[in-house]
C-alpha cells in the first residue's frame, strides 16, 4: 500500500535524523508550544475553577460558557488573533489556551463539588479554616478529577498545536502543512501519525499517574 511506503520514506530520510527538520527538533517545538499553552491555561482555569467549585457559586454558569468555548472554530481564533497581536508565539497560544482552559475549568470545579459533605463538614467541625478545608481536603479528593481534565485538555492541545505552523511556527505541524503545501504525501502522512503517537503517548501517561493520585481507600476500592 501507498501509505506504507510513504510511512518508511518518511522515517527513512536523513532529514528526519538529524537538522533543523528532524523528528528529535519538530517534537520538542511541538511539546513546548503544548506546554505552554497548558500552563498558561492551567495558571488561570485550576486556580478560579477550585474557588467556584468550593463555594458552589457560579458553577451552572461555568458549564454553560466551557461547552460555548469549546465550539469555537480554532482556525478561525488563529486568523482572529494574528489580525490583533499579529505573527508570533501569542496567535497560537491565545488560541490554545482558549481550547485548553474551560476543559480545566469544569474538572477542578466539578472535582471539588464531588467532595463528600460530609468530609468536609466534618473537617471544619475540627476546626479547620474554609482555606485549610479546600487546599487539604477538598484537593486531593479532586486530583483524579484534575488529572482527567488535564490529560483531555493535554490531548487535544497536542493534536492541535499543528495550526502552529500556519504562522509559521515549528511544531509538527511544520510536516503537514508543508507536506499539503508542496504534496509530499510521505511528509504529510508522516507528520499526521507523529501527532497521533503523541496524543497516545500522552493518554497513557495520565492514565497511569491517574491510578497513582486516587487516594490509598479508593484505590482498595476499585480492587
Amino acid at each position: 500500500m501507498n501509505w506504507l511506503s510513504w510511512i518508511s520514506d518518511f522515517f527513512n530520510s536523513p532529514d528526519r535524523r538529524s537538522g533543523p527538520d528532524s523528528i528529535v527538533q519538530r517534537v520538542g517545538e511541538h511539546l513546548a508550544i503544548s506546554g505552554e499553552a497548558l500552563f498558561y491555561a492551567a495558571l488561570l482555569a485550576v486556580p478560579l475553577g477550585l474557588l467556584i467549585g468550593y463555594s458552589g457559586r457560579g458553577a451552572g454558569l461555568v458549564t454553560a460558557l466551557s461547552g460555548t468555548a469549546r465550539a469555537l472554530p480554532t482556525l478561525g481564533l488563529v486568523t482572529l488573533a494574528v489580525l490583533l497581536v499579529g505573527v508570533g508565539d501569542s496567535a497560537v497560544l491565545i488560541p490554545l489556551v482558549a481550547l485548553a482552559a474551560p476543559v480545566l475549568l469544569v474538572a477542578a470545579c466539578e472535582g471539588v463539588r464531588g467532595t463528600d459533605p460530609d468530609l468536609r463538614d466534618a473537617a471544619r467541625g475540627i476546626g479547620l479554616t474554609h482555606r485549610q478545608v479546600l487546599f487539604q481536603v477538598c484537593v486531593p479528593a479532586a486530583l483524579p478529577a484534575l488529572l482527567a481534565g488535564l490529560r483531555t485538555a493535554t490531548v487535544q492541545v497536542i493534536a492541535t498545536a499543528t495550526v502552529a505552523a500556519y504562522v509559521g511556527l515549528g511544531g509538527l505541524g511544520r510536516y503537514v502543512i508543508d507536506g499539503l503545501a508542496t504534496r509530499d504525501f510521505p511528509l504529510t502522512i508522516g507528520g499526521a501519525l507523529l501527532v497521533v503517537l503523541l496524543a497516545v503517548a500522552a493518554q497513557l501517561l495520565f492514565a497511569a499517574l491517574n491510578r497513582f493520585a486516587l487516594p490509598a481507600g479508593l484505590r482498595k476500592q476499585r480492587r
